[in-house]
């Protein structure tokens, strides 16, 4: 018997990562190289030997729980009608976060890079979620792992989100670092009213340490 909402998430997450591959086809096509696509920062290619087999688990993950496919399986807890109904508030949130993702994606335009290009100065994107959040992209992303890990919960997708979240976090805290020395006081100014993950309704667990 198919799982539906692990299904559901399953071309939830595909969807995610294709239009990051249209992303990547666009940079690729306008630049004519590989710039903003591989990483060329030594930190961001170790963290990139981690994240194409994580992305990879992503969607597989549920793929196989949405089968029934042993020892992958939705644990028998999950099927109980009230968590049954959580996965599926869970589904629908990750279904928000794709669409909210897109906006993004939308909004940067020609300024999205998948990686940090030392040398290259690209435009401050500030409105939309970005007025209010210095990093909605993977804000966002992070909420659909979390997702995830509630419609599929099971110890390697628990495994899975918690890489993932960690990622993120060292991710946003390097691309903070390049665009401070980028965009000097303008970024500064930026980061001063906005929170990393959160809006900055105050000083949070993630926006304690200011980008040096």
């Amino acid at each position: 018997m198919i799982d539906l909402p692990a299904t559901v998430l399953t071309i939830t997450i595909s969807a995610y990562w294709f239009c990051v591959g249209v992303m990547i086809v666009r940079v690729r096509r306008r630049h004519r190289k590989h710039s903003g696509v591989v990483p060329e920062q030594r930190l961001e290619q170790l963290m990139w030997l981690v994240w194409v087999p994580l992305v990879v688990a992503w969607i597989a993950l549920p793929y196989l729980a949405a089968r029934s496919t042993a020892p992958w399986t939705i644990p028998q807890f999950a099927r109980e009608p009230a968590y049954h109904a959580l996965r599926w508030a869970a589904v629908s949130a990750g279904l928000l976060c794709l669409g909210l993702s897109i906006e993004c994606w939308v909004r940067m335009g020609e300024n999205w890079r998948m990686a940090v290009t030392p040398g290259e100065t690209t435009e401050l994107v500030t409105g939309g979620l970005y007025a209010h959040i210095r990093h909605p992209i993977y804000a966002l992303s992070v909420v659909l792992m979390l997702c995830s890990a509630v419609v599929v919960p099971t110890a390697p997708m628990v495994i899975v989100a918690a890489i993932h979240v960690a990622l993120m976090i060292v991710k946003a805290r390097n691309e903070e670092r390049f665009l401070l020395r980028a965009h000097g006081d303008r970024y500064a100014r930026y980061c001063a009213r906005t929170g990393r993950f959160f809006p900055r309704l105050g000083v949070g667990a993630f926006d304690r340490d200011r980008p040096r």
